[in-house]
């Protein structure tokens, strides 16, 4: 019989943002009456603050991979959550009618500091909570592998290298026509290899697996009425890369099959969702616009300024469907920065000027593309728009490097937030591949999570592009 409690759609994030919830509502309310010293009537004020402090845990990534791994150095920006969602919740609150607040104005400083406290406090509980939860082995995804070659391999390494989980244990099981064990898992003490000809719901029953996954390098031959009793036993069978688009939440280029691509789950947006997507862009540019415009006018005086040239700079990328369009920046390079020809812009690159440097750790560099968004030749969420000079370079190298144009450039993107700087050939194929994962399973929300991790990279650049 398979578990009763699985935890293959369960991992440790799921439990931290429930450990974060269940921490922040007692610990806020305990802040109130202890700092404020009373405790303020209305739902509005109860969630608000708990609600702007899980958003920008979120945004800050808190219960990203790395954060679950490291959480001693993820402890240390639980209290810039707490304090940017206290502010906003007290901004929200302070513009919110006095009878849906149920508090005094005078009464918001304080709810502020309370809130900036108490969910400080509840951040830190809840991931020292999840530490000691992890150290009991809670929160580890169990996988029977069917496989045991090279391929098989390949996703144990992936999988403990890059998966969303963050914790592992494998078991491997020889698929017909496999050859002999890849050595790297016989040298590996962590992982058991059933032997050859072992049922595979027993071994899934003796491994407590959560899913099976089919990772065999020869796949003629395989014993389906097995694997059938497995899914139909509750135990999920996945194929290999299946598997790994779901774990690793890209496309991995250099395994992908074209058969696989064709058959699998995707591409299939609704046009609500693209609709939703304009609406969203217009609205966004907009409010973007209306809050940095002041910033955007002193770095452009402040460009002019440096050394006489223009301050905007415009290029020409591409675009939805392939098509050519001039981007706008604020320009962060010297005056004819390329005069020998298009090249890749390297990470400290000497033709970045000192105003420059700052701009583009700021990103203010980029705020005149909102009038690219707002013009329709771009979306805030999409593929980096890249120069026409380097593509028809990058689609010989790399297939289908031309779909990730079957959306719009994006300002910001899901390769933007998950991939650092980088400018070489094998740095294209990783962003091609968060490139193909966003154009698949592209919807509304998937953009309003991107949006939300771009304010991680602005902040910790090097966790992200870069440019």
């Amino acid at each position: 019989m398979p578990k009763l409690i699985s935890t293959a759609g369960f991992g440790a994030a799921h439990a931290l943002f429930l450990l974060d919830v269940a921490a922040a509502l007692p610990l806020w309310r305990a802040a109130r009456l202890l700092v404020a010293g009373h405790e303020a009537a209305g739902l509005p004020t109860l969630l608000l603050f708990p609600m702007a402090y899980l958003i920008f845990g979120y945004s800050l990534g808190l219960y990203r991979r790395e954060a679950l791994l490291e959480p001693r150095r993820a402890i240390a920006r639980v209290p810039l959550a707490a304090a940017l969602g206290a502010a906003v919740a007290s901004i929200l609150l302070w513009l919110a009618p006095p009878e849906l607040r149920g508090v005094p104005g005078d009464q918001i400083p304080p709810l502020l500091a309370a809130a900036a406290f108490g969910l400080s406090v509840a951040g830190c509980a809840s991931r020292v909570a999840l530490m000691v939860l992890r150290r009991l082995g809670l929160f580890r995804r169990r996988m029977l592998v069917v496989g045991a070659g090279p391929r098989a391999w390949d996703l144990a390494w992936l999988l403990r290298k890059e998966g969303h989980v963050g914790a592992y244990d494998f078991a491997f099981l020889r698929a017909t026509g496999d050859a002999e064990p890849d050595p790297r898992l016989l040298a590996d003490p962590t992982v058991r290899v059933f032997p050859a000809g072992t049922d595979f719901l027993a071994a899934a029953e003796a491994f407590n697996a959560d899913q099976i996954v089919v990772a065999a390098d020869e796949r003629r031959g395989l014993p389906m009425l097995a694997l059938l009793a497995c899914r139909t036993a509750g135990f999920p069978v996945r194929e290999y890369l299946q598997c790994l688009e779901r774990e690793i939440m890209r496309l991995d280029i250099k395994r992908i099959e074209f058969g696989w691509l064709l058959y699998s789950e995707g591409f299939s947006a609704s046009g609500l969702d693209h609709a939703a997507k304009r609406a969203v862009d217009i609205l966004a540019a907009l409010a973007i616009l209306g809050l940095t415009w002041p910033f955007l006018t002193i770095a452009a005086l402040a460009v002019k300024l440096q050394d006489g040239g223009p301050a905007l700079y415009k290029q020409e990328r591409v675009t939805l469907n392939g098509r050519v369009f001039r981007i706008a920046k604020l320009r962060t390079m010297t005056v004819n920065a390329e005069r020998h020809g298009a090249t890749w812009a390297a990470e400290r690159d000497p033709r970045v000027t000192a105003i420059g440097r700052f701009l583009r750790r700021t990103r203010i560099d980029e705020l005149p593309q909102l009038f690219n968004v707002l013009a329709g030749d771009m979306s805030l969420v999409g593929p980096r728009p890249e120069r026409p000079e380097f593509i028809a370079g990058l689609a010989k190298e790399l297939p289908l490097y031309e779909e990730r144009h079957r959306m719009k450039a994006g300002l910001t993107g899901w390769a933007q937030v998950n991939y650092p700087y980088g400018a070489s050939l094998d740095d294209a194929r990783s962003k091609l591949s968060y490139d193909l994962y966003y154009v698949k399973n592209f919807s509304i929300t998937f953009d309003l999570r991107v949006l939300l991790q771009t304010l991680r990279v602005v902040l910790w650049p090097g966790k992200g592009a870069v440019r």
